[in-house]
């Protein structure tokens, strides 16, 4: 089992003959990925060689979805025109969206995830790196190679401690990984996430990541006291960030204890979580729990 994404997830790239599309549509296909086409409306009819597959480029997202029954688009698009790609996604029907794109401005972001919603599409992003069900598909830039299927749920703000607890906890493997991103507004939230790992019968323990700014990981700490029962080991990346200082892709700002990593670290300890000082620390901890049975 898995979360959002599967072997039978057939995926379209919008923006797939763009040298970072071209890039990571290879990767996907090494990793298993189904990709079944590019979206590209001045090279729509022309197919893309790839190792063992030629993929078709077509003009929209609704001409790809009917012609291949994708049910997955994955956007390479730059900022300027992300908000009219998931749009077009969106209106197409598509179950899912996984925005790469970073530097999109805000209230784009607010503007089609909002959209998507009201249409049933589901938003991964934007600025994150995607995500993975190891061992089935990648829909994204998250390395493939790290790690293996397992039965860790992992969903994180931060693509670089994504792939760090991927690989510090290899030997056991992963359900899925979803990197939500850190921008201000995101169309995943780490409670979407910690449900369906909740519901999801092969995952055993979720490790949640999160980062200095806003209140998220205080929402998800109750959510976790009050809605889930499986064990759950979190990160909080900023310990060291001074106060009253803007931080990181995330644009953190912290006043006071508001925001900062250890009023994080107490709320999601107030719940039964156990939250690592470091990453290293983090994924022993995860080993302590799957060892002791949670």
């Amino acid at each position: 089992m898995a979360i959002y994404l599967t072997k039978e997830s057939k995926v379209l790239v919008q923006g797939m003959t763009g040298g970072e599309g071209m890039k990571h549509t290879r990767r996907m296909l090494v990793a298993g990925t189904d990709v079944v086409g590019g979206v590209n409306p001045r090279k729509a009819g022309r197919r893309v060689d790839f190792e063992d597959r030629a993929v078709p480029v077509f003009g929209t997202v609704a001409e790809g979805m009917a012609a291949t029954g994708a049910d997955v688009t994955v956007v390479f698009v730059p900022p300027a025109f992300a908000k009219a790609a998931v749009l077009e996604a969106a209106d197409a029907g598509i179950g899912l969206a996984v925005v790469i794109t970073e530097g999109i401005p805000v209230h784009d972001a607010v503007a089609f995830t909002a959209y998507a919603r009201d249409r049933g599409t589901r938003i991964i992003g934007p600025n994150c790196p995607g995500l993975i069900t190891p061992g089935q598909s990648d829909a994204g830039i998250i390395p493939a190679d790290i790690t293996k299927p397992g039965p860790i749920g992992l969903v994180s703000k931060s693509g670089t401690l994504t792939y760090q607890l991927m690989y510090e906890l290899r030997d056991i493997g992963f359900s899925t990984c979803v990197g939500i991103g850190g921008d201000p507004v995101v169309g995943t939230s780490h409670i979407d996430c910690l449900t369906a790992f909740q519901d999801d019968p092969d995952t055993e323990l979720v490790v949640l990541i999160g980062e200095i700014g806003g209140d998220a990981e205080e929402r998800a700490a109750a959510h976790i006291r009050d809605h889930v029962t499986k064990p759950v080991v979190g990160y909080i990346a900023g310990f060291t960030a001074p106060e009253g200082r803007t931080m990181g892709h995330a644009g953190a700002i912290v006043s006071g204890s508001a925001g900062t990593a250890r009023a994080k670290q107490e709320a999601l300890e107030a719940a039964g979580v156990r939250v690592g000082s470091t990453p290293t620390e983090t994924a022993r901890l995860v080993l302590e729990l799957l060892e002791t049975g949670g």
